[in-house]
């Protein structure tokens, strides 16, 4: 048998990188979470021709800066009016991310670790099940091929449920996988795993682990993973929802105030 062809350097798994009372930590911090929905473009605008509106998969939350859906994603040369400035790291990420920055700087040189590179922003996903009221459960618990643009390496930690996490081609052969586990770290960054496969979360599994359950009106989310990932987008490109061009902060300004019912962060960004 032929060996297996090798992989380009710029992955790094650590299946048990959580330390127990981290974990722990974490997941009394998510309870404490009020994780909001979004729809994919801005309800004042139509949406691109050969495109409709529609709900983003998951509920989410952001720490460090919010890439809200309906401003576009972070995607260089689309930089700007991306990055809304939000809640600073709580105690417990920036220990774990000073942890995570260490093994990055160990691994990763030169063009691979820009200058200023840090993990300042997180992304929360949440993976589970819509509920409706008649009973009827809708699997919300992936997420499709994509690419990180933020500079630098990506870090990413799993907790609950396990996830199919998969690399693939241009050709969406697949390239890599791994199962994430519970307190989990995958580190990636270079430019094979930045810039020239795709990523994404095939499944997840169901066994019945389960967090707190948001409702959403008349839907109720049933959470079984929680995924952080932690980037880094250049401070010049973070910008203050006050600073906002008067179209964009119309946009996103219902979704303030849905974060602001619950976090006084958020209430001192209307001021």
């Amino acid at each position: 048998m032929a060996p297996a062809p090798r992989l380009p350097p710029g992955l790094h798994f650590d299946p048990g990188f959580l330390r127990p009372p981290e974990r722990a930590a974490i997941r009394a911090w998510l309870e404490t979470l009020h994780p909001i929905r979004e729809q994919r473009y801005p309800t004042s605008r139509p949406p691109p021709d050969g495109e409709s509106q529609r709900w983003l998969l998951r509920p989410v939350w952001w720490i460090g800066g919010w890439q809200f859906a309906c401003l576009d994603y972070y995607h260089p040369p689309h930089t700007h009016h991306r990055v809304v400035c939000a809640e600073p790291m709580p105690p417990i990420l920036a220990s774990v991310v000073a942890r995570i920055s260490a093994r990055a700087r160990a691994q990763f040189r030169g063009a691979d670790l820009p200058a200023g590179w840090q993990l300042n922003t997180a992304l929360v996903n949440f993976y589970g099940d819509w509920v409706h009221p008649d009973g009827r459960r809708e699997d919300s618990a992936r997420v499709g091929d994509h690419r990180d643009y933020e500079p630098g390496p990506v870090a990413s930690i799993s907790l609950g449920e396990r996830a199919l996490f998969q690399f693939v081609s241009q050709r969406r052969e697949v390239v890599k996988q791994q199962w994430l586990g519970d307190g989990s770290l995958l580190l990636f960054g270079g430019g094979y795993w930045k810039d020239k496969v795709f990523h994404r979360v095939q499944r997840v599994e169901d066994t019945g682990l389960r967090f707190s359950h948001p409702r959403y009106g008349d839907l109720r989310f049933e959470t079984r993973r929680v995924n952080l990932t932690f980037r880094y987008v250049p401070t010049d490109h973070l910008v203050r929802y006050r600073d906002l061009p008067p179209a964009a902060r119309a946009d996103v300004a219902p979704y303030v105030d849905a974060l602001a019912t619950h976090s006084p962060y958020w209430r001192g960004e209307q001021e």
